[in-house]
């Protein structure tokens, strides 16, 4: 396929070039177009121009955001002509351990290392090769482009590789992601590595690429099995059927697709915690290591435990009788339509049951959210009704009514609450 760069990411180059620079497309760009596939992921490496010069000349092409200044690392949201993209730039940096853990890093920039120095301190092979969008030029000076082709994950350096625990959490997504397999060498430094100084956030942006940017999510739970992941951080996940969960992910990713991104994360967590074996407390202290609560104003936490606490729900309600009301109910607890959607994912030899159940509940309106209760506290003082608590003691009992059909509209529910009053 020919190569496509961006405008404005070639007038950059050009400019950088003129300057007596160049600048070269790292990372996730080149190894996703040498895989076929296009990204607007632009990662820059600028070469030979000094901090205060790159800075010069980055404010000429747009507008610069210096989010690790200390080792000259730019956003930069590129201007040319009615159009704009934001690019990552940087100078090539230098890293030197001075602590434990992922953190325990100095990081200066140098303008004037080589590429292989440059490139040696990337965690992956195919993810240490270098572009030039200008001259066409890959360089590729550990073999990324081989193991590419071999869909093989491989560390570049092993005694760089082992001072940062994040890569091995990125291992496991990038198998998934890219459904490749990792290098045993690359398992075995992995596994010598330990991963309990990483902070829940950073946790929590690999787990979010495994789950819900992998077709085949199952790849990355073995992974992590291997790699000692789940050993370290996920105790809870060692004694599951790994392949009947990873199926079960497998299938919920295809699930998921039409629903918005918390509802997602909540239906591929709540897979993963759904047969933890002491129940609700691990749920939560697993949720804790994601720090995982409120995202998108949604809350992601509650409606996992909910759906947890009600695994199987639809199965057991198939062997009795379940009347409208129970359906509301249903609905104030979790959503009904990913407690379906999680059954149908852990259960798929049950769907035509999983089926019936979301038919119900999308007959009665209450797939997400429970029907809106028609008694408000405001028709109590409209009535003459005093202030205080009563008034809540009142629309509840109305509102359990208009869940069992008993109440139907205003009328009925103002007619309900004079019975109550009197």
């Amino acid at each position: 396929m020919p190569m496509i760069v961006q405008e404005p990411v070639l007038q950059l180059c050009r400019a950088v070039s003129e300057a007596g620079g160049r600048a070269l497309l790292v990372g996730g760009w080149v190894r996703d177009y040498l895989r076929g596939c296009s990204s607007n992921d632009y990662d820059l490496e600028v070469y030979h121009l000094e901090p205060d010069v790159l800075r010069h000349l980055l404010e000429t092409q747009g507008t610069v955001n210096p989010v690790g200044a200390a080792y000259t690392v730019y956003k930069v949201r590129l201007r040319y002509q009615r159009r704009s993209l934001v690019a990552d730039v940087s100078l090539p940096r230098r890293e030197s351990k001075i602590g434990r853990g992922h953190r325990g890093f100095v990081v200066t920039g140098d303008p004037f290392m080589t590429f292989e120095e440059a490139a040696r301190r990337r965690d992956f092979t195919i993810n240490a090769i270098l572009f030039d969008p200008l001259t066409q030029e890959v360089i590729d000076p550990f073999n990324g482009r081989a193991d590419l082709d071999n869909h093989l994950i491989r560390l570049v350096d092993p005694a760089t590789f082992v001072e940062d625990s994040l890569r091995v959490l990125r291992a496991m997504q990038f198998a998934a992601r890219l459904e490749f397999t990792i290098d045993p060498q690359t398992i075995a430094h992995c596994r010598e590595i330990d991963l309990h100084d990483l902070p829940a956030e950073r946790i929590w942006g690999e787990v979010e690429k495994w789950l819900l940017r992998s077709a085949r999510p199952s790849i990355g739970l073995l992974a992590a099995r291997e790699l000692g992941i789940l050993e370290q951080l996920w105790p809870e996940l060692q004694s599951a059927d790994l392949n009947a969960l990873g199926h079960s992910l497998d299938l919920a990713f295809e699930e998921t697709a039409p629903l918005d991104y918390p509802r997602r994360v909540t239906v591929m967590i709540a897979i993963l915690c759904r047969n933890f074996t002491l129940g609700i407390p691990a749920v939560e202290r697993f949720l804790d290591r994601l720090s995982l609560h409120t995202i998108e104003r949604y809350d992601v936490r509650r409606q996992i435990l909910s759906l947890v606490t009600h695994r199987n729900l639809p199965f057991t309600w198939s062997e009795r009788a379940v009347t409208d009301g129970d359906y509301r109910r249903l609905a104030l607890e979790v959503e009904p339509g990913l407690l379906a959607r999680v059954e149908s994912a852990t259960c798929p030899d049950q769907r035509m049951i999983v089926d019936h159940f979301l038919d119900r509940v999308r007959q009665l309106g209450v797939e997400i959210t429970p029907p809106p209760p028609l008694l408000l506290g405001r028709h109590l003082l409209q009535l003459g009704h005093p202030p205080g608590p009563r008034i809540g003691e009142i629309t509840r009992a109305v509102y359990q009514l208009q869940l069992d059909d008993r109440v139907h509209n205003l009328d009925d529910a103002i007619a309900a609450a004079r019975s109550f009053l009197q």
